[in-house]
């Protein structure tokens, strides 16, 4: 079973510091380095390194970085073909990360802002048509593209997941395709209104009727699937970064669920590797392959 991921690619430029600068504060003594991100590459990378047969939909641009890109995603095995070359920059997204492993990151989206319901529609046609799978959508791509990706997913009976991050008002469109919704704490309470995680979970069950995930960091996610909440720990690590930690969950979720693994089972495994990809600096750095979690997370708490 195949794993088609349609979102974002960005260039990931990082500065590590010992403190978040505050606003208008200028934090000196930082070290650089440029790693692949965008949250749709990264869940892609997460999927294929865990085992999975990964297509990615999205855009670059004709630059660097767009060939950068490309190249990266080719190297995890991922299969690039339904990924436009626009005449944007290719997104790029500076990230700020503390001793702490906290970070701050502002995203310029470039080409992903081009991603086009004809762009989706037609890679979808040609990857759904003789394959079942999981279709994973996400926000960081314009909604006329995420919405092409539902309604195709929906219309092969594929599996949807969206993971609603950035949040914004949820398409109803997308809504129809009853997908697991995978948003984390702070995303689930800009959706409903609600502050508490359970009650989030139980709004975003009313539109879907499917289950919603929220992830919850080091206290691991809250699952909601009926009308049971489980809410499910995460391994205890010793944190260097957690940026990529978000989409680690949402590619192993999507590896696991192609592969055929129950729920729950799924969202376990999915919380592992999170935990062990927070150990190693960037987005895709610690993401672990498959043999890394029969092995208990080292570090401690």
């Amino acid at each position: 079973m195949l794993v088609v991921v349609v979102g974002s690619v960005n260039a990931d430029l990082v500065v590590a510091v010992e403190a978040l600068p505050a606003a208008g504060e200028t934090v000196a003594g930082g070290r650089f380095a440029r790693w692949g991100g965008g949250k749709g590459a990264n869940q892609a990378v997460a999927a294929a390194r865990l085992g999975a047969e990964v297509a990615f939909v999205g855009a670059v641009g004709r630059d660097e970085f767009g060939d950068d890109a490309l190249r990266q995603l080719e190297a995890e095995g991922i299969d690039v073909s339904a990924v436009a070359r626009v005449d944007a920059p290719t997104g790029v997204a500076l990230i700020v990360v503390d001793a702490a492993g906290e970070n701050q990151i502002a995203v310029a989206s470039g080409a992903n802002a081009e991603v086009t319901r004809a762009i989706v529609g037609a890679a979808l046609e040609r990857l759904l048509a003789t394959r079942t799978g999981v279709v994973l959508l996400g926000h960081e791509i314009p909604a006329e593209a995420v919405a092409a990706g539902a309604e195709a997913a929906a219309a092969a009976g594929w599996r949807v997941i969206l993971n609603p991050a950035p949040a914004r008002a949820l398409d109803d469109r997308v809504l129809a395709a009853r997908p697991i919704l995978t948003p984390n704490a702070s995303e689930a309470a800009r959706l409903t209104g609600e502050d508490d995680p359970e009650r989030a979970a139980r709004a975003l069950r009313e539109r879907t009727g499917a289950p919603v995930l929220v992830t919850l960091g080091a206290a691991g996610a809250l699952l909601l699937d009926g009308d049971a909440a489980v809410r499910i720990p995460a391994p205890a690590v010793r944190v260097v970064d957690t940026t990529g930690a978000g989409d680690t969950v949402n590619g192993a979720l999507a590896a696991e669920l192609a592969a055929g693994r129950p729920l729950e089972d799924a969202v376990r495994f999915a919380l592992a590797a999170a935990a062990l990809s927070t150990q190693a600096g960037g987005a895709r750095e610690g993401m672990p392959r498959r043999e890394d979690i029969a092995r208990e997370p080292a570090g401690g708490a």
